[in-house]
C-alpha cells in the first residue's frame, strides 16, 4: 500500500480538488493521510465533509493543535503511515490519474530503486498546465543533487524497506524537501527519475521576485549551515542551481 502524506494549511480553496486527484489514481491501494496544520480557515470542516460524503475509508485526517510547519506536518503523517510505500503530494498541487501507477511500476521493474521521482509541469493559479516541463535525470546522486534541485517533493515516492523512515522525516530547517533528498542521497542511496509528467506544480500568481530571492536565501543556507559545504564549494554548487532553476523558468 501506498500511504500519501499531504501536510494542509489554510488550503479550503484547494483541498477538494487534491483530493479528487488522489481519487482518480489508476493505482488504488493507497491511503491519504491529510495532516491540517492548525489551519485559521474551514479547511478541516472542508476535508471531513468531503470524507463524510465519500464515505472514502481510505481517507484520514489528522489535525494538529498548533501550527508547526510542512516538515512537522509530514512527519507527523509519516508516522501515521500504515504503507509500505510513502508519496508527498502539496495540498495545491494535482496529480494526473497515473501518477502512483508509473511509479509503482518503476519500482516492480527496478528493485533496487528505493526513492522515485518526475518529471513535472508547470501550471497557473488555476492548477491549469503551462506547457513548461521540467524534465528529470534517470539516476541522481548526493554530489549531482547539490546543483540541481530537480526533485519535486509531489512527484517522489519511496519504498520503506529500502529507504528507511529515520531518512525520510523531515529536518526543521528552511526548503526541508530538499534537505530531505540530500540526507538520503548522503548515505549512499540514489534517486532515480522518470522522465514522464505526473504532476501539475501550482503557481499562484505573486511576486516571483519575491520568491527568486527566498529561494537564494534558503538553497544558500543549506549549503552553508545544513550540509556544512566550504564557501568555494557551496558557491560552485550554487552557480550550478542557479543556472538550471533559470532555464526551467525560461
Amino acid at each position: 500500500m501506498v500511504s500519501i502524506i499531504v501536510p494542509v494549511y489554510k488550503a479550503a480553496e484547494y483541498i477538494a480538488r487534491t483530493i479528487a486527484c488522489v481519487r482518480e489514481q489508476t493505482y488504488t491501494d493507497w491511503e491519504l493521510i491529510l495532516v491540517d496544520d492548525a489551519s485559521p480557515d474551514e479547511t478541516a470542516d472542508v476535508i471531513r465533509a468531503i470524507i463524510g460524503d465519500t464515505g472514502d475509508e481510505r481517507i484520514r485526517l489528522i489535525e494538529c493543535e498548533s501550527n508547526r510547519g510542512a516538515a512537522h506536518a509530514r512527519n507527523t503523517g509519516l508516522d501515521s503511515a500504515r504503507g509500505r510505500y510513502i508519496a508527498f503530494l502539496d495540498a495545491d498541487d494535482i496529480w494526473l490519474p497515473g501518477r502512483l501507477q508509473t511509479g509503482m511500476e518503476y519500482m516492480h521493474e527496478h528493485p533496487e530503486a528505493g526513492f522515485v521521482f518526475t518529471a513535472y509541469e508547470f501550471g497557473d493559479e488555476d492548477a491549469q498546465g503551462t506547457g513548461r516541463v521540467v524534465h528529470v535525470p534517470a539516476v541522481l546522486d548526493y554530489d549531482h543533487a547539490l546543483s540541481r534541485t530537480v526533485i519535486f517533493t509531489t512527484t517522489t515516492l519511496f519504498d520503506t524497506e529500502l529507504i528507511p523512515p529515520r531518512l525520510i522525516h523531515m529536518p526543521y530547517v528552511e526548503s526541508e524537501d530538499t534537505a530531505t533528498w540530500w540526507q538520503i542521497l548522503k548515505e549512499g542511496h540514489k534517486a532515480y527519475g522518470i522522465d514522464e509528467v505526473t504532476a501539475i506544480y501550482r503557481r499562484p500568481a505573486q511576486s516571483l521576485s519575491s520568491n527568486k530571492f527566498t529561494a537564494i536565501r534558503r538553497i544558500w543556507n543549506l549549503y552553508r549551515n545544513v550540509e556544512q559545504l566550504s564557501f568555494i564549494c557551496s558557491a560552485v554548487c550554487f552557480t550550478g542551481w542557479a543556472l538550471r532553476a533559470t532555464l526551467r523558468r525560461l
